[in-house]
C-alpha cells in the first residue's frame, strides 16, 4: 500500500554544504538538552529522534527545513539529546574492524537500548505541551537508530499522528504489523532489501516506502556529505518528500 504526495506545499531552501548556522536554540526538556526550531505559534509539532551521532550540523539543518519549508503548514520541531551529551563517535562507523564493532555494539546495548528512549518520549511531549499549549498534534521522524525508535513508538496508543523513518537501522518485519499511523520509510542502498520488503508486506496502514539507491546509510543526517552535489540534491529531495508526507497526513 502506498500513498501519493503533493509536492506543491514544500520548497526546501538552498541546502548549506558547509558552515551551517542553525535557526533554532536549545532548552532543557526532561533534563535533556533539546534543540527547538520553528514558529512557536505553529499548532503542529515534530519530534526528531537523531541518529547515534547526536547533534550534527546536517541533522540540525534537517530540523530547520522541517520547521520552515512548508509555508502552508509550519511546525515546531524538537530534537532531544537522548544520549545526554555522550553520543557515539562517528569514527566508529562503518564498523570495519573489531574494535569499532565492539564499541558500536556496546553503545547499542547501553546508551542506545530502545526501552531507555521509549520511556522518555511521553514525558518529553508532556513537558513541551505544558510549556507550549498551542501544539495540537505531533509527528515523529527518526534517522538510522532513531528509525527503530519511531517504529516501536508508532504502535497502539501512540501519541503521534504520522511517523517517518529515514535510512532506518534494525528494520524488523515483526514491528510492522503493530503500526497504527501513516508511516513513511526512506531506505538507502545500505538497508537490507529483504528486511524492508518483509516489513512492508506486514504493515497494515497507509505507508510510503521510497528507496534512495544512490545514497548511503545516514545521508539525511550525520553522514550526509553535502559537499557532494549528488548527495546534496538527494538530501534536498528527500526532505521535500518527507515534508509532503507530513503535510498530507497531519
Amino acid at each position: 500500500m502506498t500513498s501519493t504526495q503533493s509536492k506543491a506545499c514544500c520548497t526546501v531552501p538552498p541546502v548549506v554544504a558547509k558552515g551551517y548556522k542553525q535557526k533554532g536554540d536549545y532548552s532543557t526538556i526532561e533534563g535533556m538538552k533539546t534543540y527547538a526550531t520553528g514558529p512557536k505559534s505553529a499548532k503542529s509539532a515534530i519530534l526528531v529522534v537523531y541518529d547515534i551521532f547526536g547533534f550534527f550540523p546536517q541533522t540540525l539543518q534537517g530540523a530547520d527545513i522541517l520547521a520552515h519549508a512548508d509555508k502552508e503548514h509550519q511546525y515546531q520541531v524538537f530534537m532531544p539529546d537522548f544520549f545526554d551529551g555522550k553520543p557515539a563517535d562517528i569514527s566508529w562507523y562503518p564498523p570495519d574492524n573489531e574494535e569499532k564493532g565492539k564499541k558500536l555494539g556496546e553503545f547499542f546495548k547501553t546508551s542506545a537500548a530502545p526501552p531507555k528512549t521509549l520511556e522518555r518520549i511521553p514525558k518529553v511531549l508532556k513537558q513541551i505541551e505544558a510549556e507550549r499549549p498551542d501544539i495540537k498534534e505531533w509527528a515523529i521522524v527518526g534517522y538510522c537508530w532513531g528509525g527503530k525508535i519511531v517504529n516501536l513508538i508508532s504502535q497502539k496508543g501512540t501519541p503521534f499522528k504520522a511517523a517517518a523513518a529515514c535510512h532506518p537501522a534494525m528494520v524488523d518485519a515483526n514491528d510492522a504489523s503493530g503500526v497504527t499511523i501513516p508511516y513513511a520509510m526512506f531506505p538507502s542502498k545500505d538497508e537490507p532489501k529483504d528486511d524492508v520488503e518483509k516489513w512492508q508486506a506486514n504493515i497494515k496502514v497507509k505507508n510510503v516506502v521510497r528507496w534512495w539507491p544512490n545514497q548511503v546509510h545516514g545521508f539525511m543526517a550525520a553522514r550526509a556529505d553535502l559537499k557532494d552535489e549528488k548527495v546534496k540534491e538527494d538530501y534536498q529531495k528527500a526532505y521535500e518528500e518527507l515534508l509532503s508526507f507530513f503535510h498530507d497526513n497531519m
